[in-house]
């Protein structure tokens, strides 16, 4: 396993109805100055469509880049990009072998629950280093409700460089309140899966999912592994993949478990 290099905190969502990845709510508040946008366009994003929201910038459709890490590059000399594959972030959880506790606010109906419960059981059964553990109160990981008027179905972070998890999951209630179960349950573990360090299968061409334009969301400061041992080709049901529907499920497909087990 590499030694972790820089902390880096974006938030990905997985977006809703196959829509090009896009947001259906617009959080932009004021205008991207252009000293702004030079420094997102040196960390390797796009600069179409970028938008404020809270302390930081939503760009490519679904990734969060915090106004404190504006200009940083990374530093990784092993980033790749190349076909639909698993990739992994520079930062990982470390410690391991490692039980990373998960906590549902109470301000979530009780179904989140049920659906955290099914998505840590998808990843305790593989027998990995890395498992996780429902609790109450001091979760590791916290799942709380988003922001009245967000335009992401979910979204969560990358590991810090201190081999930590990302400590928040946001879920769009507008939709996952009344969303399939098994979605449900597919997006809790997407979620899960940045939090301990995985890119979206799809990040080099995040047309593969969403549909629109192709577009590459970028290495950045986090870093865009390959994990040896998954394809070169298409992988259409990979649970990292960025965009999903209502109604589908994705379990962890064999190419999954490779990588999981590769890195856990």
């Amino acid at each position: 396993m590499k030694k972790m290099k820089m902390a880096f905190v974006a938030a990905i969502s997985m977006s809703v109805l196959f829509v090009s990845c896009q947001k259906d709510v617009k959080t932009t508040k004021t205008e991207v100055s252009q000293e702004e946008l030079n420094q997102i366009a040196a960390m390797g994003f796009s600069t179409d469509g970028v938008m404020i929201e809270s302390d930081g910038f939503i760009v490519e459709g679904d990734i969060f880049i915090p106004r404190a890490d504006l200009g940083k590059v990374s530093t990784s000399p092993n980033l790749v990009v190349a076909s639909e594959e698993q990739y992994r972030t520079t930062n990982l959880v470390t410690g391991l072998p490692r039980t990373i506790t998960v906590q549902v606010s109470s301000s979530l109906p009780a179904a989140y629950v049920t659906n955290t419960d099914a998505a840590i059981a998808r990843y305790n059964a593989l027998g990995l280093t890395l498992t996780f553990q429902r609790v109450s109160s001091g979760g590791d990981i916290v799942i709380s409700p988003a922001p009245a008027g967000a335009g992401y179905l979910a979204s969560a972070g990358f590991p810090t460089s201190a081999g930590n998890p990302h400590n928040s999951i946001l879920v769009n209630r507008s939709y996952m309140d009344t969303w399939n179960t098994n979605t449900v349950v597919s997006i809790l573990a997407h979620e899960m899966g940045h939090c301990i360090g995985f890119r979206h299968t799809d990040y080099m061409n995040r047309q593969y999912s969403c549909g629109g334009r192709r577009y590459n969301e970028g290495a950045s400061t986090v870093g865009a592994i390959h994990i040896p041992g998954t394809p070169t080709t298409a992988d259409p049901n990979s649970w990292m993949l960025a965009c999903i529907g209502n109604g589908v499920n994705r379990p962890f497909n064999a190419n999954d478990v490779i990588a999981l087990g590769y890195l856990y």
